[in-house]
């Protein structure tokens, strides 16, 4: 499993929760272990404890990406490295996967050897930090700190990584991106329209102080 895989983990977590909207889904350990997706095994070292715990790690990663979509290029590493350290990760060298033998292996039957981060041994909640935070550091120094964004659209504010070829990214979905073209294009009639209105009426004075000068 390639490293940068793990910088999803940071997103799905950071998106747990919707500030502008009021909304959060991390209430429940069902919730907690539903974030480890297909990794099983970790999920099911979650308990009642982990909510809060998850909770807490959502928040400095919030701040990682705030930092970031502010511009403040050092505060976002500061506040990733602080996770890093809190969080180390432990990394081991992986050459199949357990759901499938063929998987991850040459045309030899030699396995295809790549990094993978094992799975922290204390609890769900550091082990999922030290992944979270290891995949999103990744990230930023292989792509650039701008590439860590929150939508554009509001109230979404959703973290999502941008990894278009031009740096264009601005919003966390197709779905935001409509929403938000959608409110500049009728932002765009309204102002068409007060323009019209306010030249009509301007011409229409114009006329009656024409009209009036006349007689």
């Amino acid at each position: 499993m390639e490293l940068a895989y793990y910088s999803d983990y940071a997103v799905r977590l950071v998106n747990s929760e919707e500030p502008g909207r009021n909304k959060d889904s991390l209430t429940s350990v069902e919730a907690v272990r539903a974030l480890f997706g297909v990794n099983a095994s970790a999920a099911r070292r979650a308990t009642d404890a982990d909510v809060t715990r998850f909770r807490s790690v959502r928040a400095r990663l919030r701040a990682v990406f705030e930092a970031a979509d502010s511009g403040d290029e050092t505060l976002a590493v500061d506040l990733l490295n602080s996770l890093l350290l809190e969080f180390p990760v432990s990394p081991q060298i992986s050459g199949h996967t357990a759901s499938d033998e063929r998987r991850g292996r040459d045309d030899d039957g030699r396995p295809l050897w790549h990094m993978h981060l094992a799975d922290h041994p204390s609890n769900a909640t550091a082990g999922y930090a030290a992944i979270a935070a290891m995949g999103l550091a990744f990230h930023l120094t292989s792509y650039g700190v701008d590439r860590l964004g929150l939508c554009e659209a509001a109230p979404c504010r959703n973290a999502y990584l941008d990894t278009s070829t031009n740096r264009s990214r601005r919003y966390c979905s197709d779905r935001c991106a409509t929403r938000a073209n959608v409110a500049a294009y009728r932002a765009r009639k309204r102002l068409e329209a007060d323009r019209s209105e306010s030249t009509g009426r301007s011409a229409e004075k114009a006329h009656e102080i024409s009209a009036g000068t006349d007689r």
